[in-house]
């Protein structure tokens, strides 16, 4: 090989040698920035809450309850007194035997002019009013005495005020027909609201469009609450409550039995639990996409390691060349000097 092909291939073998050593430093580069992005996803899930499921235990409680003859009563809140007695609120259940519950519904018909509604072949009748008018038009009121028809007028104003205090109207807002229940014999008055029927849409054959809601007489259960009433109250050896005395030192006082119950709120239960299976879920998307991620980091890092490999390869060549050529052009520069010298 002569002197400038000599120097020509060293020139080559330091040019590839400098690109080999750039591409390394490239590389490297890139897996630095990879290694800072893995970083950044292992911080993730090390800063990731993981969804605790919900304690039976956080949604029950303890409930104190006494019965008072049909009265069955449920402690709410107490507050300790400094003399040792405690400010008590409950609130007292009970079945109202008679109270307006609803009765379904029903199609009403209407006359020509408006002024008659029928349920079937009965006319409703203004609540409160025209007893002895519909008298001869009503089967039940046919059945029923002169002092009979009295005592219904007032038990028909009693009516009155039940339904409105329940469904907060007011005055004579009802109309009412009497339904007979043939396995008894006995007759039940069923109600409807009077600017529901007379505000009704009817068909050209005057029958409602809509079904009209009917009430009647009913059980149903009431409920009230009573607040800040003095107590004193006696525990057992577990500390649990037994007994409790109502307005102690007074000549009111009396004393019942507490029982003891547990009580879990189960829709709040089901609803923190419910809640928690969709964090679960997100919590393992969550998991699921940042693992995918990682693997695609490490599987971009390993190419980039087998490609840095390559070049450390290529450069230990080039440098293995590069030190051959060196020695071919020191000899050849060697003869050129002894020719001339």
């Amino acid at each position: 090989m002569g002197m400038a092909a000599s120097q020509a291939r060293f020139l080559g073998l330091t040019a590839r040698k400098t690109n080999v050593e750039y591409e390394g430093q490239q590389i490297n580069q890139q897996r630095t920035t990879l290694s800072n992005q893995s970083a950044n996803y292992y911080n993730q899930l090390l800063g990731m809450e993981v969804p605790t499921p919900p304690s039976t235990a956080d949604y029950t409680k303890t409930v104190y309850t006494f019965e008072d003859g049909n009265l069955s009563n449920s402690i709410t809140s107490l507050i300790a007194q400094q003399d040792g007695t405690y400010l008590v609120s409950y609130v007292s259940s009970w079945t109202n035997d008679f109270a307006p519950v609803a009765a379904g519904s029903a199609i009403i018909t209407k006359n020509d002019a408006g002024t008659e509604h029928y349920v079937g072949s009965t006319e409703l009748r203004v609540l409160g009013q025209d007893l002895d008018d519909f008298k001869d038009k009503d089967p039940y009121l046919q059945t029923l005495s002169d002092d009979q028809i009295a005592n219904l007028e007032n038990e028909e104003q009693e009516y009155i005020t039940l339904l409105n205090e329940k469904y907060g109207t007011t005055g004579d807002d009802w109309y009412v027909r009497y339904v007979q229940n043939t396995s008894t014999n006995t007759w039940s008055p069923m109600f409807y609201k009077k600017d529901q029927v007379d505000n009704a849409i009817y068909s050209d054959e005057g029958t409602s469009q809509s079904n009209i809601n009917v009430y009647t007489m009913g059980s149903a259960a009431e409920v009230e609450e009573i607040k800040g009433v003095p107590a004193r109250l006696e525990k057992d050896t577990t500390g649990r409550y037994i007994n409790i005395t109502l307005n102690p030192g007074t000549g009111e006082a009396v004393t019942y039995a507490l029982t003891t119950n547990t009580l879990t709120d189960q829709d709040a239960y089901d609803d923190a639990m419910n809640q928690y299976e969709y964090d679960k879920y997100q919590y393992d998307q969550s998991i699921q996409e940042i693992n995918a991620k990682i693997e695609i980091i490490q599987a971009q890092d390993k190419n980039l390691e087998l490609r840095l490999k390559q070049l450390d390869t290529e450069q230990d060549a080039i440098s293995t060349e590069m030190d051959a050529v060196q020695k071919v052009i020191e000899k050849n520069t060697e003869s050129t000097f002894k020719t001339f010298g």
